[in-house]
């Protein structure tokens, strides 16, 4: 295998920038191993978490490092491939897409905002396998030496194959939350050794069932101030610009990318049901109903939109990083536009499919009753929440504003 880490280019401040022969070289791989993902599907949702076959792909073709910044033993890859190695892996099997998700970009996250001395414990002796929930599920205070605190948390997806946990420690003091200059409360994502967390389980849902989302304890304990940073105001310490995104472009990145991959799945299964499927009462297959060859065109097109529009978004946003100008807000409010957009149109264009299928999506198994159900559970997370476009709009009003004055 040609190694990725071996291509790109460095510029003279030590920063990475993107590479066309990098991107087509990972999508490749994420190409090349996902009838592999697809394979173990069942297997990934029955047991709840991904399947030793997948875990191994994934570390083979070193997907799971993929965005990981070069200086820590990553490849280095660029946001908008990071989208699209997601889509390819969750086309194959929407709970291993979202597992790569969780794990490539909690551990890219910490091989560019972490001092060095927590880098050399962390990637030293082997590259990680990072998850968590960075949400402020706990609590810290400040002491010597680091933050002493601890809690429980939800949704720690890909948790089962990994080796360091992060977390969300809200920092308090004598009058409560410590606030940043800026308003808002002082949060720091902490990271320990697996075998200092406890996991309790509890995931038990309709869909997304294989992504090890298992509900887990960090004991009261102390976090060396090196194995953390503040989670809206990180400095970013190695890797490409696109770390000058900050948090959540790469969240919000991740998420899009799973709308789109169930998405083209979606699409390619009722593809290849509607031309040997009738419908009761019918004398002609599916794929020559005339309403549903006009309705396919429309969300075929919704999806070529929405991919497009994600591409965009992300892709203009790292190419002006790029050129050393900072995340405005109508690019940051884009973030967020894009990520509930998208899952909004992705829910319609997979209902559509689910529909036309008739019992060919209910029965088990069945890839598209599997996005099916994976695409319920996308929806319902915080980071899609409909509030989203609500908080978006001032800053696209404006936008629209400035354009026409």
């Amino acid at each position: 295998m040609i190694s990725a880490r071996a291509v790109g280019k460095t510029t003279d401040d030590g920063m990475q920038t993107p590479d066309a022969t990098l991107h087509d070289e990972l999508l490749a791989r994420a190409k090349r191993i996902a009838p592999i993902i697809s394979a173990e599907a069942v297997a990934t949702e029955s047991g709840g978490t991904l399947a030793p076959a997948s875990v191994a792909a994934l570390c083979e073709t070193e997907l799971f490092w993929c965005a990981v910044p070069k200086e820590v033993g990553g490849l280095g890859c660029d946001l908008v491939t990071t989208i699209e190695i997601i889509e390819e892996i969750t086309r194959a099997d929407g709970s291993s897409g979202w597992s790569l998700m969780a794990n490539a970009i909690a551990t890219c996250l910490a091989g560019a905002y972490l001092k060095d001395n927590a880098i050399d414990v962390m990637f030293g002796s082997g590259r990680p396998i990072i998850a968590g929930m960075f949400g402020p599920g706990g609590k810290a205070r400040q002491v010597a030496g680091g933050y002493q605190g601890g809690g429980k948390f939800g949704f720690g997806s890909g948790c089962a194959h990994s080796n360091w946990m992060g977390s969300g420690l809200m920092v308090v003091d004598d009058n409560g939350p410590r606030l940043l200059s800026n308003g808002s409360p002082e949060v720091r994502i902490c990271f320990v050794p697996r075998e200092r967390v406890n996991f309790l389980g509890n995931w038990s849902v309709m869909g997304l069932e294989g992504t090890g989302s298992y509900d887990y304890e960090i004991p009261d304990q102390l976090v060396p101030e090196e194995f953390t940073f503040e989670r809206t105001q990180q400095v970013q310490l190695r890797g490409g610009t696109q770390f000058a995104l900050g948090l959540l472009a790469f969240g919000c990145a991740g998420h899009t990318a799973i709308a789109l991959g169930l998405m083209r799945r979606a699409l390619a299964e009722i593809a290849h049901i509607s031309v040997r499927k009738k419908r009761p009462g019918t004398t002609v297959t599916v794929a020559e109903s005339a309403v549903f060859k006009h309705d396919f065109s429309v969300h075929e097109a919704k999806f070529q939109a929405s991919r497009g529009f994600v591409l965009e978004v992300f892709g203009s946003a790292e190419q002006s990083a790029k050129k050393g100008h900072a995340v405005t807000p109508e690019q940051r409010q884009r973030f967020r536009q894009a990520a509930t957009w998208v899952h909004n149109v992705a829910s319609e264009v997979v209902g559509f499919c689910h529909l036309w299928a008739g019992s060919d999506s209910v029965r088990h198994p069945s890839p598209l009753g599997r996005c099916t159900r994976d695409m319920n559970v996308a929806t319902q997370h915080v980071f899609v929440d409909q509030a989203t476009l609500v908080d978006a709009a001032p800053a696209l009003l404006e936008h629209w504003a400035a354009v026409y004055r």
